[in-house]
């Protein structure tokens, strides 16, 4: 069985020569090691030295030096809008006081992992929703250590 031993976010890697893909959700997308299967029926080990946020479009190295593409799986999601800007962030106020996952949509929507009871919430306080299938990538937080693409983490233990 390969190897997965290094990751490389999306544009740092040569995806034209991307000999496999591998599909999958937010929690298999974030960790240190783990049996793979590629798209293709391929098992793969992911090995890598951390934990590691791994996003839809990052590559993979095997350890031949061929490479796996990362593709985020749909998942059952919620999407979320305000009336006005302002109702958004008041949303996002609430999610974010529950310490829930959210991602930032860029049409200034907040999504979320379909939970039924933070969904009524979110209609309680005048929110609208739309449940369907999507991949689901949120925020990674003021402490993750920096950007988007930051993939290293210093608690390899919460996600191995």
């Amino acid at each position: 069985m390969q190897r997965a031993i290094h990751s490389e976010s999306s544009g740092a890697w040569p995806a034209e020569n991307a000999a496999a893909s591998v599909t999958l959700t937010y929690d298999d997308r974030h960790r240190r090691r783990m049996r793979l299967t590629t798209d293709g029926g391929e098992a793969i080990l992911l090995d890598l030295e951390k934990a590691t946020l791994l996003r839809d479009g990052d590559g993979l190295r095997l350890e031949d030096d061929s490479w796996v593409r990362v593709a985020a799986a749909p998942e059952d999601v919620v999407d979320v809008y305000g009336a006005t800007a302002r109702e958004t962030a008041r949303l996002a106020w609430h999610l974010g006081n529950r310490h829930l996952p959210v991602q930032i949509l860029d049409d200034g929507g907040i999504r979320f992992r379909y939970d039924h009871v933070i969904e009524a919430m979110v209609h309680g306080l005048g929110g609208t929703t739309q449940r369907h299938q999507a991949p689901f990538t949120p925020e990674g937080g003021a402490y993750e250590g920096g950007g988007h693409h930051h993939h290293h983490h210093d608690h390899d233990h919460a996600h191995d």
